[in-house]
C-alpha cells in the first residue's frame, strides 16, 4: 500500500495530532522571562501558580485515596474484570502497598505539622509535600493528558521504520526496538519495560536483546526530565539539559551492550521458535516513504475525541497516583537519612577525588547524590536542590536521569517483568552507566556554565 491509497483524512488523523504532539513537548518557546522553554511547562507553571495555595492539600488526597483504595483493593482481592484500569492502578505488590500508606502517613503528618520533626521539617517532608510535589501535580496534569497525541497517531511508526537501520550496526539491536525507545521517551520508561517484556515473551527478541533493551533504551521520558530540572532551579536551561541527557544516553547506549554483563547474556529466545521480524523495506518504498505509511495507517485507525480524553485522564490518574506516594515515602526517608546522619556521604566518598579531577564546584556535596539515585530519580535532585553552584545542580540533574535504573519504578519493573535480569545486574549496570555518563555530562556542563 502507498501514501495515495489512504483517504486525505487519513493523512490528517496523522499529521495533525502529531504535529500538535510535537510543538506541546519538543518546541522550544521563550518563556516569560525569556528563558528557552516547552509549552508544556508553560502551561504547567501556570497552573501550579495559580494552586499554589492548594497543591499541598490536593497532594496529600491523592496519596490518600491512592493508598486507601490499594488496601481496599488488596482486601477484597478483585478479578479486575469490571475496571481494568483501576485494577492494574490498586492491585500492586505488597512492598508498594506499603510504601503507599507510608506516603499517606507522611503526607498526613506533614500537612497538619504533627509528628516528628524529622519528618515534618521544611528540610525533609515539608521539602517534598510543598514543592516537588507541586511541580509532579502540574507537569502530569498536561503531560498525561496530552501524551497520546505522540503515543497513538502514527509518530512512533514513522520514527520507527525510519531507525530501523540504524539499530543494528550501532546497538546490535533489532529495528522494532527503536519503538520501545521511543515510547519510553515521549511516553514513560515503564511503557518500554513492558513493550519489551511482551515482545520477549512473544519470541521477537533475544534474552541478550530484552535485557540490553530493557536496562538501556526504557528511558526516562521528557516528562519526568522537565519535572527533575525545575526541581534543581534551572528549568530555563531545559532544552540544553536535555540535548545533554539525549547525548550522555547515547553514549551509554553505545557501550553498555558491549560490556558485561549484558554482553554476556545469550543470544537463545525464550519460545521454541522466533517471532516474525521481516525489517526489509518493501519494494517501491524507501524508508522515509514505508515508516509515513504505517504512520498514516496506524492514525487511520486512532482513536476520537471521547477516548483520547479518557486515556489522557487515566495517564493523569497514573502517574498522580502511581508516582506521588512512592516519591512522598522515599523520598521523605531518604531526606531524613542525608540531614540527619552521614550514610550519603560515606557512600559517595569515594567519587569526591573523580568529581575534583573533572573540577565539579562542590565536589563533596554532589557526591552524597550520586548512589542515591538507585533507589529513586527524584532523589539526587531533591537532595542536590540546595548546592549553590548551578553547574552542579546541573551536572547531578542530568546523571540522575542517564543512570536510569531505578528501584522506584524502572527497577522494579524490570524484576517483576520477564526480561532475563536480576538485581545485581541491575546495580553493576547503574554504576556503569554512572562512571560513562558522568564525564559527558561533566564536560557538556563546563561549556555551558
Amino acid at each position: 500500500m502507498k501514501a495515495k491509497d489512504f483517504k486525505p483524512s487519513s493523512h490528517l488523523r496523522f499529521i495533525i495530532p502529531s504535529l500538535i504532539g510535537i510543538f506541546l513537548f519538543m518546541f522550544p518557546i521563550s518563556g516569560d522571562d525569556g528563558a528557552v522553554t516547552i509549552p508544556i511547562a508553560v502551561l504547567a507553571g501556570e497552573v501550579e501558580e495559580r494552586l499554589a495555595g492548594s497543591l499541598s492539600l490536593i497532594m496529600t488526597i491523592i496519596i490518600t485515596i491512592t493508598a486507601l483504595a490499594t488496601v481496599t483493593a488488596k482486601l477484597l482481592r478483585s478479578d479486575g474484570s469490571k475496571s481494568p484500569f483501576f485494577h492494574s492502578l490498586f492491585n500492586v505488590p505488597a512492598v508498594w502497598v506499603v510504601t503507599r500508606v507510608l506516603g499517606m502517613i507522611f503526607a498526613i503528618m506533614v500537612y497538619f505539622q504533627i509528628g516528628p520533626e524529622a519528618v515534618i521539617s521544611e528540610n525533609t517532608g515539608g521539602l517534598l509535600l510543598d514543592s516537588l510535589l507541586h511541580v509532579l501535580f502540574a507537569v502530569f496534569l498536561f503531560a498525561g493528558l496530552f501524551l497520546p497525541l505522540l503515543l497513538n497517531y502514527g509518530l512512533l511508526e514513522l520514527f520507527g521504520v525510519i531507525l530501523t537501520k540504524i539499530m543494528r550496526p550501532l546497538f546490535k539491536l533489532p529495528g522494532r526496538s527503536s519503538i520501545d525507545s521511543l515510547a519510553s521517551w515521549l511516553g514513560d520508561g515503564t511503557i518500554g519495560v513492558l513493550l519489551t517484556s511482551k515482545q520477549y515473551e512473544e519470541g521477537y527478541y533475544t534474552k541478550r536483546e530484552a535485557a540490553v533493551i530493557g536496562t538501556t533504551f526504557s528511558i526516562v521520558s521528557i516528562t519526568f526530565s522537565l519535572v527533575v530540572i525545575q526541581e534543581v532551579g534551572l528549568g530555563h536551561m531545559f532544552v540544553p539539559f536535555y540535548l545533554t541527557v539525549a547525548l550522555a544516553g547515547f553514549v551509554a547506549a553505545l557501550i553498555m551492550p558491549r560490556i558485561p554483563p549484558l554482553s554476556r547474556k545469550p543470544d537463545t529466545y525464550v519460545t521454541d521458535e522466533a517471532g516474525e521480524q521481516n525489517e526489509d523495506i518493501p519494494e517501491g518504498h524507501n524508508v522515509f516513504t514505508y515508516g509515513y505509511v504505517k504512520a498514516v495507517e496506524r492514525g487511520s485507525k486512532s482513536i476520537g475525541p471521547g477516548a483520547f480524553m479518557k486515556q489522557g485522564a487515566q495517564n493523569i490518574l497514573d502517574m498522580w497516583m502511581g508516582v506521588a506516594p512512592i516519591v512522598m515515602a522515599l523520598g521523605t526517608i531518604a531526606l531524613i537519612i542525608a540531614e540527619f546522619t552521614s550514610f550519603f556521604t560515606w557512600i559517595g566518598m569515594p567519587f569526591i577525588p573523580l568529581l575534583e579531577l573533572m573540577q565539579v564546584p562542590y565536589a563533596a556535596e554532589a557526591s552524597e547524590t550520586i548512589l542515591v539515585g538507585f533507589a529513586d530519580m527524584f532523589l539526587p535532585a531533591i537532595i542536590g536542590a540546595s548546592i549553590e553552584s548551578e553547574m552542579t545542580r546541573f551536572i547531578i540533574a542530568a546523571l540522575s536521569v542517564t543512570q536510569l535504573i531505578y528501584m522506584s519504578e524502572v527497577g522494579g519493573l524490570l524484576l517483576g517483568s520477564k526480561v532475563p535480569v536480576n538485581l545485581k545486574d541491575l546495580f553493576i549496570i547503574f554504576l556503569e552507566r554512572t562512571i560513562i555518563t558522568l564525564p559527558v555530562i561533566t564536560l557538556m556542563a563546563h561549556l555551558l556554565f
